[in-house]
C-alpha cells in the first residue's frame, strides 16, 4: 500500500489525543500563512494533513492463544521494520536478570503509526527514563546513546520482558502513559514517540523468534515470538534442512 492509498484509508482513523494540540497548531499556522500569501494555504493544508496522518491510531486486533497456551505470544510493540535480531547480554539499565536474552529492534519512519502497544499481558515492574542524544534511531548505538524510556514487565505466563522506547534523529518526545504497578493486556496502548524513532524488546531466548530482519511489523498484531515453541527445536529443524 503506497502513502496515498494509506492516507485514503486513514481518513476516518481515530487520532491519538497527544496529536490534537499539534494538529491545532498546524491548522492555525495554515490560516496565518495563507492570510499573508494565499498560495501558502496549500503548503499549510499539506502539513496539517500530514500531522493528522502521523498521529493516527488505528484499531488493532491482537492475536491470542487459548487454553494452556494462553498469554505465550509476544506481539510487536511498534509499527515499522525489524532492523536487528540478536542474542544479547542486556545492559544493567534494562533491569533484567542474568540469562539468555533476545533483542528485536523495530524502526519506525515518519510514515509509520507511532502509537506503541504492550507486547504481552502483565504488570509493569520497572520503569526508567534515560536522557541522551538524538542519533539516527536505526544505528546500533542508538540503544545505548539516545534518549530512551525502559519498561520492564512481569508477564502473566511468569516471564520477564523489557521494551524500550528510543528517540531518534527527528523524534524529540517520548510519551509513556503507564507506571510501575500498571496492568496491561497484550495490545494495550502504553505510549507514543513523536516523529520517527524505534522500539527495542528484550525477551528470554527460550521463546521462538517468528520474524526476520527487514520484515514489516504491525503494532498489536504481528507475532514476533512464541513461548509455546521451543527455540531449540526450531533450530534443529532448520539444521536438518
Amino acid at each position: 500500500m503506497n502513502i496515498i492509498e494509506s492516507i485514503k484509508t486513514s481518513i476516518f482513523t481515530p487520532i491519538h489525543p497527544a496529536g490534537i494540540p499539534f494538529i491545532a497548531i498546524f491548522f492555525v499556522f495554515t490560516v496565518i500563512i495563507g492570510w499573508l500569501w494565499s498560495p501558502l494555504y496549500f503548503v499549510g493544508i499539506v502539513l496539517t494533513l500530514w500531522c493528522t496522518y502521523f498521529f493516527r491510531n488505528p484499531e488493532r486486533i491482537t492475536p491470542a492463544l487459548s487454553g494452556t497456551n494462553k498469554n505465550n505470544l509476544i506481539i510487536s510493540p511498534a509499527d515499522g521494520r525489524v532492523i536487528e535480531i540478536s542474542k544479547v547480554v542486556p545492559a544493567e539499565e534494562i533491569g533484567l536478570p542474568e540469562g539468555d536474552w533476545t533483542r528485536i529492534c523495530v524502526f519506525m519512519n515518519v510514515f509509520d503509526v507511532h502509537v506503541n502497544r504492550s507486547p504481552m499481558s502483565g504488570i509493569i515492574s520497572y520503569k526508567k527514563y534515560i536522557p541522551g542524544a538524538f542519533l539516527n534511531a536505526s544505528l546500533d548505538k542508538a540503544s545505548s546513546d539516545n534518549e530512551r524510556l525502559i519498561l520492564g514487565m512481569d508477564t502473566e505466563n511468569g516471564k520477564k520482558i523489557a521494551f524500550v522506547q528510543i528517540a531518534g534523529l527527528v523524534a524529540r518526545r517520548i510519551i509513556c502513559d503507564v507506571d510501575i504497578g500498571s496492568t496491561l493486556k497484550s495490545g494495550d496502548i502504553f505510549g507514543l514517540i513523536r516523529f520517527g524513532s524505534r522500539v527495542d524488546i528484550y525477551f528470554p531466548s527460550d521463546a521462538s523468534t517468528m520474524v526476520l530482519v527487514g520484515q514489516k511489523m504491525i503494532a498489536g498484531e504481528t507475532i514476533i515470538a512464541d513461548f509455546t515453541k521451543s527455540s531449540k527445536s526450531v533450530k534443529r529443524n532448520t539444521d536438518d534442512k
